[in-house]
């Protein structure tokens, strides 16, 4: 999974305008994140018509205010660079539970 690194909101649209794409908000502290981090790498594969990319919430606080992203683990889904879902809040998040959001997305 790609990382991330610093930038604002327009940025990160001119870098996801094609394609679709996961973002994965996480932050080395958060006891939820390690939850789900394990899981990643099977939800990538399960889900490999996307690209995932792992975005640092405190790296990119801006950023994650910019996009409305308050709570962590956080997941927000784009095609072509428009949001076409987003499962955000502050609850533990099973992988079944990231991959059923994700399913319904198709």
């Amino acid at each position: 999974m790609e990382k991330l690194p610093q930038m604002q909101e327009e940025q990160l649209l001119a870098k996801i305008s094609n394609g679709r794409y996961v973002l994965f908000f996480d932050a080395s502290w958060c006891p939820d994140c390690h939850f789900i981090k394990p899981a990643m790498p099977e939800i990538e594969q399960d889900f490999s018509e996307y690209q995932f990319i792992e975005v640092d919430r405190d790296e990119n606080i801006d950023l994650a205010a910019e996009l409305n992203v308050f709570g962590i683990p956080s997941f927000v889904v784009y095609n072509d660079g428009k949001e076409i879902g987003r499962f955000v809040n502050k609850d533990r998040k099973t992988k079944q539970q990231v991959e059923d959001f994700l399913s319904d997305l198709k």
